[in-house]
């Protein structure tokens, strides 16, 4: 079920483009390809179906599973790559602008393929198999989680004993966390708030709430393009650290008076609120980075504009009673997907081959797992990054035996 299959050839394009750029997850291919290791298999996915994506659905596909796959947004579904990916034998539930009612009839469809391997950015399919009860759940070997909100979820449950089968957090897996939601999140964000407004950002005041590896990026990447940035805080520690890499450092409260562009970046919900944007500048630009559409309070903002309005693609403009205009992009959802296409292609590389060797992790050694949140294998983090680093052509040296005797002993 897709919007329209006419989009294929674009999308066909797009997915090229993306392999060419993704030589790690395509050595990992070739070997799965080779070893059918998902033969008899059935993987349902929940993630941004755009380019990279598809790559990494076809490599479950090449492998021998079946695959079924559903967006993890409503506006991160490029419905020309969804059509192309239809083409080659996954089952594609997915199209931009999708209800809240379909996104959960999507999720259904995925799992009525009754899945083994869980594929999950966001952990709604996961909770979603976990809802259905233990007779559908005691067939799942594992699944694989994508992001730093899914996992925060997947750990509430586990806490709570209601887990039912292993989860690997690929989101913790150095070579994504580092990496993804740093130089990923910082580049693409960046990207799509300019593609939505076709602003300079130099000279501008931004401020990026939260400053977790995903705001880490974002604060880095404005400070580089001119921007002056500030920073809201919750952990004194991470504040402390916002401090000494040249931020400002201050408040919601007081950020609201000064700020020209604000980016929310916690996982959290209500991080800016009516309080806050009642303080903000006319013409202040409001979005979000975080997973889910709850940081920037959209209901807030409906309740105090007295005029919305539609003035590019991604730019909407809410007109408050004193007659200044603030500008909520991409619906309060992700910009750097909703307005642009997600991370560079070398950077879902990483995060990518992530997810495929921990699904060939689970289906090896699944039945011996416990139900509950694992950290990718370091043997596995590691060798995604040695092929990375093969991939820019560079080398490294390695420990002589001396060496990795003198590491590890206490004798100097």
């Amino acid at each position: 079920m897709v919007k329209d299959p006419a989009l294929a050839p674009s999308g066909r394009i797009k997915l090229a483009w993306a392999q060419e750029n993704m030589p790690v997850l395509a050595r990992i291919s070739r070997r799965f390809a080779a070893t059918k290791v998902f033969k008899g298999h059935r993987v349902g996915m929940c993630l941004h179906l755009e380019a990279k994506t598809a790559v990494l659905s076809e490599v479950f596909l090449k492998a021998g599973a079946e695959v079924a796959i559903t967006g993890s947004n409503p506006l991160t579904t490029q419905d020309d790559v969804a059509a192309a990916l239809s083409e080659t034998g996954v089952h594609v539930y997915a199209w931009r602008g999708v209800t809240d009612r379909e996104h959960k009839a999507n999720l259904d469809r995925v799992l009525g393929l009754n899945p083994d391997i869980l594929i999950d950015d966001g952990a709604e399919l996961t909770i979603a198999a976990n809802q259905k009860g233990k007779r559908f759940t005691e067939k799942i070997i594992g699944a694989c989680e994508e992001t730093t909100t899914g996992v925060t979820r997947l750990r509430a449950m586990e806490k709570e004993g209601r887990l039912r089968f292993p989860v690997i957090s690929v989101n913790d897996a150095l070579t994504k966390f580092l990496f993804d939601s740093r130089y990923g999140t910082g580049q693409s964000a960046l990207e799509g708030i300019m593609r939505a407004t076709n602003l300079l950002l130099a000279g501008r005041s931004i401020v990026v709430a939260g400053f977790g590896w995903v705001g880490r990026g974002v604060a880095l990447r404005a400070k580089g393009m001119g921007s002056r940035v500030i920073v809201t805080e919750v952990d004194p520690v991470r504040a402390l650290e916002a401090l000494m890499e040249g931020f400002d450092v201050m408040p919601m409260a007081e950020a609201a008076k000064v700020g020209d562009l604000f980016v929310t970046a916690t996982g959290n919900t209500s991080v800016i609120t009516a309080t806050h944007m009642s303080l903000m500048k006319d013409k202040a630009i409001l979005c979000n980075v975080g997973h889910y559409d709850v940081e920037v309070s959209v209901k807030d903002l409906e309740k105090i504009a007295v005029r919305r309005r539609k003035v590019r693609p991604e730019v909407t403009e809410y007109r408050l009673k004193s007659g200044r205009r603030l500008y909520l992009l991409s619906e309060g959802r992700l910009v750097n997907l909703a307005a642009a296409d997600g991370h560079p292609a070398e950077v879902m590389d990483m995060s990518f081959a992530g997810q495929a060797l921990s699904a060939e992790y689970l289906v090896r050694q699944g039945s011996k797992l416990e139900s509950k949140l694992i950290r990718v294998p370091e043997v596995l983090d590691l060798q995604i990054a040695r092929w990375r680093l093969e991939a820019f052509g560079k080398r490294i040296d390695s420990l002589t035996k001396a060496q990795q005797k003198y590491a590890w002993s206490w004798q100097l």
